[in-house]
């Protein structure tokens, strides 16, 4: 995926949302497929965290991942 490969070259290239996790994941839509793809920008590689459908519920589907209830 063309995505992941910019997200190497590129890690700070994603969004912070930090309602939904730490400032070091960010997330970068993939529109052309409607995907969300959320990584870790500060691993050496960035590391991938998920990859979700966009009509998910964030929230919902990233609850627990990060220390939260």
């Amino acid at each position: 995926m063309a995505a992941a490969l910019r997200i190497g070259t590129y890690p700070q290239m994603g969004v912070t949302r930090p309602a939904l996790a730490p400032e070091d994941v960010r997330f970068l839509v993939v529109s052309d497929f409607q995907f969300v793809i959320v990584y870790r920008a500060t691993a050496t590689p960035p590391r991938i965290l998920r990859v979700l459908h966009g009509a998910r519920d964030l929230q919902d589907a990233l609850r627990g991942m990060f220390g939260d209830t």
